[in-house]
């Protein structure tokens, strides 16, 4: 069993910082600096793991408090060590107890593994705005499997140059089946959100979401010639094209009869949030995390008394080449639904879990009698699963359903013939404006056309 004690050298200062020692048997002997400083006298009255000593009445309680916790961080941190094999010295040590205090912004820069050099890449793309926020939270989350998978098998020193095309195979294997390993490895897992938590196999396509993001990196890595060349390479063409495929289903949306049915349905009024929402992300076709941003103050008037919300796209921030919004006129259910709520949906601030806008959407439509069976394919069986719309449906299948909705009603740029097919001179000539979208989106969603005041008083309809 290992013991922690106190490690200091004589000072004659009057506050010093507080140094730990591990013993564990004859061999470990693991040395810790804290970052907790402390009064020599405070300190003396206490055992490192905050506990006071004996006949002790008075001492500093804070203290106290920081020493516990400095304390079970170091418990830890070496059960983790014990656990996963690593090799039990300082440095290691050391690492293991940051990677517990940062559970997300890790060792960037301190060590040359290749978890660190990923994440300084995707720190570095972050910083150039090569990639946005919401990428690099992504990437993140895959250097943090990249570290578990490293860790399980006694690979946490490798460094990029060493990392092969046969690590990169056992390592996507690793992302299908990472689920497996939650229980062989508790503590590996304590730190990690219940979102990102593997709880069952994962799909092709977001496997091979997880590898493009890495793919990415060595390819960087092989551009500024820090190695010869990338293991993605190096699996050859055929065997990089399986690795890398992608299968999507068949589209499903809502159709527009749908739609109608689901703003037509009394709902619960546990499901009220959800269904306004729900139905107002439709008329927009917005991403959720652009929809979460949204508010009374994104909604501005045209000068023919259109009202329209305006956004600049999160994901697609940072890559366009210019600061042009975007701008989507309001059809009549979704002005309504917005001057009634205030554009106010607390559903939307959490969108997974059970209790979530998604889980919320599935039992939205599941009461409105959406149950129209769509194909799924199942990846065991190698065929497609038919299942109720409603089982598969979340933020998504609103921005599904707006696309598909416009699409129908829209007129082929090139219908007439005059100009090739995709002929840049079309969009030269010609550009939907606003009072034009209008007008479609009216059509598409079976609304009436109306206009109002800049403070968003219906004139007339």
């Amino acid at each position: 069993m290992e013991k922690i004690t106190f490690h200091s050298s004589p000072s004659k200062k009057k506050e010093i910082r507080v140094h730990y020692r591990l013993r564990d048997g004859r061999y470990v002997q693991l040395c810790h600096k804290s970052d907790i400083l402390a009064d020599v006298a405070d300190l003396a009255k206490l055992n490192p793991d905050g506990s006071r000593k004996p006949r002790v009445t008075v001492f500093n309680r804070e203290l106290s408090k920081k020493l516990a916790e400095e304390y079970k961080v170091m418990q830890q941190a070496y059960g983790v060590i014990c656990d996963t094999g690593l090799d039990k010295t300082t440095e290691v040590f050391e690492q293991e107890i940051r990677r517990i205090k940062e559970p997300v912004v890790q060792l960037r820069a301190e060590t040359s593994n290749i978890v660190s050099r990923f994440r300084q890449y995707a720190d570095g793309a972050l910083r150039g705005r090569i990639i946005g926020h919401d990428r690099h939270k992504h990437i993140i989350v895959v250097s943090d499997k990249l570290e578990r998978f490293l860790i399980i098998n006694g690979l946490s020193g490798l460094t990029a140059q060493e990392f092969t095309e046969t690590h990169l195979m056992d390592f996507r294997n690793f992302l299908f089946d990472e689920y497996l390993y939650v229980k062989k490895n508790p503590k590996l897992y304590e730190n990690v959100s219940s979102r990102n938590k593997p709880q069952a196999r994962l799909s092709m396509n977001t496997v091979t979401s997880q590898l493009k993001m890495f793919q990415t990196f060595f390819n960087e890595l092989e551009n500024i010639d820090e190695i010869h060349k990338s293991p993605f390479r190096k699996l050859g063409k055929e065997k990089r094209k399986t690795v890398m495929r992608t299968l999507y289903d068949e589209p499903f949306f809502l159709r527009k009869e749908e739609l109608l049915k689901v703003l037509a349905t009394e709902v619960p009024p546990m499901l009220q949030d959800t269904k306004d929402a729900f139905l107002v992300q439709c008329a927009f076709g917005c991403r959720i995390g652009d929809f979460q941003r949204m508010g009374m103050k994104t909604i501005a008037v045209s000068e023919e008394g259109i009202p329209y919300i305006r956004y600049t796209p999160q994901k697609t921030a940072d890559r366009q080449e210019s600061n042009v919004e975007v701008k989507t006129p309001i059809v009549r259910y979704a002005f309504d639904i917005i001057k009634r709520t205030g554009f106010s949906f607390p559903i939307v601030r959490n969108v997974y879990g059970p209790n979530g806008y998604n889980a919320s959407i599935k039992y939205l439509l599941s009461v409105c009698k959406i149950d129209r069976e769509v194909a799924q394919y199942n990846e065991e069986t190698r065929q497609n699963d038919y299942v109720p719309l409603s089982s598969v449906a979340s933020s998504k299948l609103a921005r599904k359903t707006h696309v598909d909705i416009m699409n129908k009603v829209q007129v082929d740029q090139w219908a007439a013939g005059l100009h090739k097919l995709g002929s840049n001179s079309v969009n030269r000539y010609t550009a939907l404006e606003l009072k034009d979208r209008f007008a479609l989106m009216n059509t598409a969603f079976g609304q009436k056309e109306y206009r109002v005041n800049n403070n968003l008083i219906v004139l007339y309809e």
